[in-house]
């Protein structure tokens, strides 16, 4: 198996933000600067693009759905190579609010505002859930699988 990155060398970028929007727009600007210093903006740039769109998503989620007073949510990206399943991108946003966990819609109402982010998730990557954090907190994580970089 050929991958891009060393089988010995995990890369992990891990930052907090503040719950607000422009901590949002931090988040992503954040997310792509730490993308493209592992070049996947021209190594894998379907997967690249999708992690930021799934970024945005997250950190929106994060302080819309997320979002307690004074307390911030926080990015964490991370590459891991795996014989099983090659190099793998984690994405991780975690926030204080436990008690509200984030639910893929079943039904779709056609001229809702809102809505339609988990769903987009769901499509972009390979696999999403999410994970207590103590205290009370939760972190929703997202994988893609960079299964071969793109044609130069």
């Amino acid at each position: 198996m050929t991958t891009a990155f060393p089988l010995d060398r995990p890369r992990a970028h891990t930052t907090t933000l503040a719950a607000t929007p422009k901590g949002a727009a931090t988040c992503r600007r954040i997310a792509r600067r730490q993308l493209t210093t592992w070049r996947l903006n021209s190594t894998h740039t379907e997967s690249f693009h999708s992690a930021l769109l799934v970024v945005a998503e997250l950190a929106a989620n994060a302080i819309t759905h997320g979002r307690v007073s004074g307390r911030g949510f926080e990015l964490h990206l991370s590459l891991t190579t795996t014989v099983r399943r090659g190099t793998t991108l984690r994405i991780e946003i975690s926030d204080p609010r436990g008690d509200r966990l984030p639910v893929l819609p079943t039904t779709h109402t056609p001229n809702a505002q809102s809505g339609r982010g988990l769903t987009l998730i769901d499509a972009l990557c390979d696999r999403w859930g999410t994970i207590p954090r103590h205290p009370n907190a939760k972190t929703v994580w997202a994988e893609l699988d960079l299964v071969a970089p793109d044609a130069t």
